[in-house]
């Protein structure tokens, strides 16, 4: 399985940005398509955005699309997610996944895990 660290994650005030990393290491990062994820507290874990093991292709949730941005650098092991113009509901930790083959949006579909890195967005 690859290992995920994310990091990039902070305080940030509505309708600024921020650009989160995910960095793979143990497996070819490119074997892997790649998710983010979010959990914020007393709700379930849900899907940010997606992204094919080629990065030509990505998936994303209504509620960031136009928003966030989801691309990797397979040469450096590494997955990103710019988002701008936040809002307080994009408040959340946010998570890194990896699975073989396929994208998907369901979270149990992946899995290998980062530790995730929490996002605060303020009014």
């Amino acid at each position: 399985q690859v290992q995920l660290v994310e990091s990039g994650g902070g305080l940030v005030q509505a309708g600024g940005s921020l650009r989160l990393s995910c960095i793979g290491s143990g497996r070819t990062f490119s074997d892997y398509a790649m998710g983010w994820f979010r959990q914020a507290p007393g709700k379930e874990r849900e899907f940010v955005a997606a992204i094919s093991r080629s990065g030509y292709g990505t998936y994303y949730a209504d509620s960031v699309k136009g928003r966030f941005t989801i691309s990797r650098d397979n040469a450096k092991n590494t997955m990103y997610l710019q988002m701008n113009s936040m809002t307080i509901e994009d408040t959340a930790i946010y998570y890194c996944a990896a699975k073989r083959f396929v994208y998907s949006s369901r979270p149990d579909d992946y899995n290998c895990w980062g530790q995730g890195t929490q996002v605060t967005v303020s009014s």
